[in-house]
């Protein structure tokens, strides 16, 4: 309802997210781990809460995001989806961090393309997730993505 007062907006937003779940090359197990520990840091309910139907179609069970927080210490986690939160978590917390190393560890277990995929993934999935937070905005679309 909210892209209703700028639709030319609304479009732009629905672009993105289509784009992040329909042309990402990375599996949706690790963009969903890495938006759910950027929707934790954002405080966005909207985000905590939304489950896309392309993503549940792939597999990804709730377990997957009950233990983001730990991800660490989470045995369920494959070493890409520890990346993918490491990396995400970084990305919204204290982007400067990021250096060599961690580019060293990503480009061992993701391509190049896979970077740079993930990369966009995570900057929607902050700026998105930060403007509905900011709006107030709490309850998850029904887009169908």
């Amino acid at each position: 309802m909210v892209w209703s007062l700028r639709p030319e907006m609304g479009g732009m937003v629905e672009k993105m997210v289509a784009t992040v779940y329909g042309k990402s090359v990375l599996p949706a197990s690790e963009r969903e781990v890495a938006r759910m520990r950027i929707a934790q840091l954002n405080a966005c309910n909207a985000c905590s809460t939304f489950r896309a139907p392309s993503v549940l179609e792939a597999g990804v069970n709730e377990d997957l995001y009950e233990h983001v927080a730990e991800a660490s210490s989470y045995v369920g986690y494959t070493e890409r989806q520890r990346l993918a939160i490491e990396y995400a978590e970084r990305f919204a917390t204290d982007h400067a961090s990021i250096d060599d190393a961690l580019f060293e560890r990503l480009r061992a277990a993701f391509t190049d393309p896979e970077v740079l995929d993930l990369t966009m993934c995570v900057a929607v999935y902050v700026g998105l997730g930060r403007a509905l937070e900011v709006l107030g905005i709490e309850d998850a679309t029904t887009i169908d993505v």
